[in-house]
Formats: structure tokens, sequence, C-alpha cells
């Protein structure tokens, strides 16, 4: 026999379910229904229900087929007109035989009531999300259990034994068959110090445009919550608000695949449970938000490797210490790292949480199909998440709004994630700060530096002349001489007293009031121009490029003409017109 595809839906007074059976007979086909037990038949397909709520037989029920679709459509009247039937996109609670859902364990000792199941616990009673602690003592080593559990619940225990070449590849912890919860701990704690990246964190919280834009996306939880909260009022939306989350047809038949079962948990095991459903959820609102809901060949990775509760096998005692991990995982593995992010998945998972079992299975489906299609991912499928698309069907709404109101009542700090955060962000804004002062003050005290001495002020005065007079020049050097004849010349200005020189050198410029030598060379230049030699270091590079030295000097007999005397193998042609002009010939 097959299971067809159906769907349930509801009006205040019928219940609807459509059940697509292509290629049946529609002349053999049998319904049944009674109080909370619905059966369809039409070979090769037979259906069993567990609805719900009741209906009832009362002539003013109806069927009808589509035959281009091949849906039967069959509406039944509800016992009480008006009831809200709670779960009916819950597949696979849906499927389970009504005596299943109630299952007991065949030998129970009497006394021992901690245990129950998951799905028959009573409705009103209050939840403590605090576990209950015992004093410390010490296990003798006899007595201590060389196997140590982990999975859905801490039900499964020897898996890895059987899986070890595929364990590296999905989780961090190494041997967990063999590893106690404390040291589980310790070494994810040791694992998360040594793989954060201060420099990595630094650059996304400096340079986070990209996390901002990532911040504004809005994935399909915000508007179901928005629709939630704006539509219907308080006392009307817990009844109402899981009809505003709807599955694919892909989900749906995810949710057929499922094998029902009931899961015996005790107090201990059903609080890690929950625990663990919100690591798991927090893993996954950050990678749909980072990813814009686009799933792509990390997705995988950043679900688990985000989640203790997947990668280490991680156990809870509080919902602080689950957010506290989360954080700290968020700023030491994935791309972006950034604090924001991980108070927007906090804020996207009270959300989920607050839109009922509907919104949290949407979710499971999807983590499911995302570690499906990857290779070794699928093994916390058979771990971890195919339990808990099976579980979180037959939970309770008001545990879940609970488990919401104990999250939202949590506050992080970046004091508390144990990484110094502050510490780095404040060293690094001060480093930022004393370089933007550096670069604004630098130019300034560039244009500001005074004259330490007079000899320096006469040394910018020097490079200022040799500026203006050496522009246009080889780089030699020239003395100009002139006699007091000269005086009255209005191009070249008076002259002191006796025989002086003008020398312009690479060092600057000089004048020499001492008489040439006996050769006809010039005198030394003062001791000012070597001072100017030592403060101008590029002047002083050029003058390593000056091969000769040229004297362009007055002829004696001023009256006579004009003539121009040669040093250095620098032949002047003097041509003999009024005032003369000078022209210089440079021979090899």
């Amino acid at each position: 026999m097959l299971t067809p595809a159906f769907d349930l839906s509801q009006d205040p007074d019928f219940l609807t379910i459509a059940i697509r059976v292509p290629y049946a007979r529609v002349s053999e086909f049998d319904v049944y229904f009674e109080g909370v037990d619905f059966k369809f038949y039409a070979k090769p397909y037979f259906l069993r229900l567990t609805l719900p709520g009741r209906v009832v037989e009362n002539g003013i029920e109806q069927g009808s087929y589509d035959t281009d679709k091949g849906i039967f459509t069959i509406r039944l009247p509800k016992e009480t007109p008006g009831q809200h039937f709670e779960g009916l996109n819950m597949l696979t609670a849906l499927l389970a035989p009504r005596k299943s859902r109630t299952a007991k364990p065949l030998v129970e000792e009497i006394g021992a009531s901690e245990v129950s199941e998951g799905g028959v616990e009573d409705e009103d009673e209050e939840f403590d999300w605090e576990i209950e602690q015992s004093p410390y003592e010490e296990a003798s080593e006899s007595a201590l259990n060389p196997q140590y559990c982990y999975g859905f619940g801490n039900l499964r225990s020897g898996v890895f034994q059987r899986l070890q070449d595929e364990l590296s590849d999905v989780i961090d912890i190494k041997d967990p068959d063999f590893t106690p919860a404390a040291e589980r701990r310790q070494k994810r704690l040791a694992a998360e110090l040594a793989k954060f990246d201060p420099d990595h964190y630094l650059a996304d919280f400096f340079e986070d445009e990209a996390v901002e834009q990532v911040l504004k996306y809005n994935p399909w939880w915000t508007d179901i919550y928005s629709e939630m909260m704006a539509s219907l009022g308080k006392s009307q939306e817990q009844e109402n608000h899981a009809a505003l989350v709807s599955f694919s047809e892909e989900e749906k038949y995810q949710l057929r695949k499922f094998v029902n079962k009931s899961y015996l948990l005790d107090k201990r095991a059903h609080h890690q449970v929950y625990y663990s459903l919100i690591d798991i959820l927090l893993a996954y609102c950050y990678e749909t938000r980072v990813t814009e809901g686009e799933k792509n060949v990390e997705s995988a990775w950043n679900i688990r490797k985000l989640s203790p509760t997947l990668c280490w096998f991680e156990t809870w005692t509080n919902v602080h210490e689950i957010l506290v991990s989360f954080g700290r995982r968020v700023l030491c593995y994935p791309l972006y790292r950034h604090f924001k992010l991980v108070m927007k998945a906090y804020r996207d998972t009270i959300m989920i949480l607050q839109l009922g079992k509907s919104a949290v299975l949407k979710c499971l489906l999807d983590v499911h199909k995302i570690f499906q299609e990857n290779d070794p991912a699928y093994i916390l499928n058979d771990l971890y998440i195919s339990d808990y698309c099976v579980w979180i069907q037959k939970a309770k709404s008001k545990k879940l709004a609970a488990l919401a109101e104990a999250l939202k009542e949590v506050s992080l700090t970046k004091a508390q994630l144990g990484l110094d955060l502050e510490e780095l962000e404040a060293a690094a804004l001060l480093v930022q700060e004393e370089e933007t002062a550096l670069k604004a003050a630098h130019p300034v005290s560039r244009q500001q530096t005074p004259s330490s001495s007079p000899e320096a002020s006469d040394s910018e005065e020097s490079d200022s002349t040799t500026s203006s007079e050496t522009e246009g020049s080889d780089s030699e050097q020239v003395e100009l001489t002139g006699s007091e004849s000269e005086t009255a010349d209005p191009l070249r200005g008076p002259s002191p007293e006796g025989s002086s020189a003008l020398f312009i050198v690479a060092s600057g410029v000089y004048r020499n009031s001492a008489t040439e030598t006996s050769d006809g060379s010039p005198g030394k230049p003062p001791a000012s121009s070597q001072a100017l030699r030592g403060c101008r270091p590029l002047i002083e590079e050029l003058g390593e490029h000056l091969n000769s030295t040229v004297q362009v000097s007055e002829p004696e007999d001023s009256a006579a003409g004009s003539h121009g005397t040669v040093q250095g193998g620098v032949d002047w042609q003097t041509p003999s017109v009024g005032r003369q002009a000078v022209f210089p010939t440079i021979e090899n």
C-alpha cells in the first residue's frame, strides 16, 4: 500500500481533507471517520490519520473528486462547531495510530515516575527551566561508564566507533564515545580561544558595510511575525497564528517520509532537548541571514560549526550559557564576525519560538534538507534533526512560549564572551585617533619650523638666491667679479670697495671679498656657505656633478671695449656692439 499526499484545512464548521491519488480507481474507494479516527482507501493507496479534534457523521459531510488533478476532497463536520483544531500541518504526527500516542514503557518500576512521554505532558504544568544540581561526588574508577551518550535526548552512543573515517569532517570532538561532557566543554573553550583572530574581528568591526547590509535582510519569519502581531489580539493569536506558517509541497513530502516514533525522556533529558533546540535555531538564523536565504555549499558547515550541540555534542544547564557559546563561535569561525549578528540571531530565535511549533518545524525541515544534501553532514540528521522534526510535532505550544520568555529575559554583553573584545576595540580606537592626529599635525609642523640660527636664516636667503640665479644654467661654478668702476651700472648694482666676487656653487651662494690667489683661482667659500652645504643635502648632491669653474670678469679698461676671459675650458666670444653681450661657446 502507498501513503498518498494529503493536506488538511479547516473553517469554523468543517475539517477539509484533500487527498491526491492519481491513477486510482475512483469507482472503488472507501472512507471511514469517527471521533478522531479517519481512514481512506482507494487501491493502491491507503491513508490512516489521527485527527487533532473530533468529527461527527451527521449527514452534512461532503466529498468530491477532481479527475484532472486526481484529488479527493472530503469535508467532515466538526463535533463542536467553532472549535479550532491545532497541528493540522504536523503531518507526521497525524499519521501516527492513536494507540502509539500514549506509549509507556512495557516494564516500569513503581515509584520511578520521572520518565514521561514527550507528547503526553500535563498542559498546565509549570515548566522549570533550571537544571537540578547535586553536590559533586567522587566516583570510583570501576563505577565509571566507559561510553558516553549524545544525540537527541542523549539517547545514542557508540555511533562513531563505526564511523571513524567520516568523524573529522562532521564534528570537532575526537572520540565522543569516550569523552565525558565536562571534558568536551573544556576542549571546546580551548579550541575557540585558539581560533579567535583579533585582526579579523577588528576588520569586521571597523569595516562593517557588508554586515550592515546583512542586518537589513528580512527572512521569512519576520513578515509572519509582523502579520501575527498586527492582525490578531493577544487572546486569539495563540490559537490561530500557526495557520500563518505554510509548508511547501517539498516540505510536506519530507514530513510524510519521517517515521513516527515516541520518545521516553526523563526530566533532565527533556530539558536538554529544549536547550539544544535553541542552540540549533541560533545557528540556523545566523546562516539564513548572512546568505539572505540563498543556501550555498558552506551552509551545512556554518550551521554545524556555530552549534556546539552539533559539533561538540555539548550539554546545557541554562539558557545564558547557550547564548554565550553561540556568541563566541560567531566571533571565531564564520566569514562575518560581528557582535551585532549575534544579537540579531538571538532576536530572530525569539520570534520563531513565539510563532509556535509550525515555525520551528519549518526551520528544522530546512536544516534537515541542507544536511541531507551534504555528504558527511547527513549523520547529524540521524543523530539530531530527524528526531527533532518528529518530536516537535508533539511538543506543547505553551512550552515553546515559556522557552521564548526565558530566552527574552537573558542579556548578553561582549565582556561575557571572554574574548577581551572591549579592550581590543579601545586599543584599536586609540591607535586610530593617534594616526589621525599625526596626519593632521604633520603638514603644520613642516610649515611652522622656525630658523634656529642666523646662519640658517642666511642659508634660506642663499637658497632663494640660488634657485633664482641658477635656473636654466649648467651645473658649474660661476664667479662674477667687478670693480669700483661698475658701481653705477643699474643692472649690477653697487659693489663693495675693492675686488669682490659672487660665487654660485652647488651648495648655495656666497660672496668672496678676498683677492684671488696667486694662480688666479677664487678663494675658499666662507663658513656660512659651508653651513648651508650641510643643511641642503639635495643641492650638495647636485654639486657633485660640477666639473669646472667659470669666472666672468670685467675688462681692465672699461672704456676700450669688452672682452671675456675663459677659465676651465670655456671660450666666450664677445661681439663689440655698445655694451657687450656675452655668448658662451663651450669647447670639448
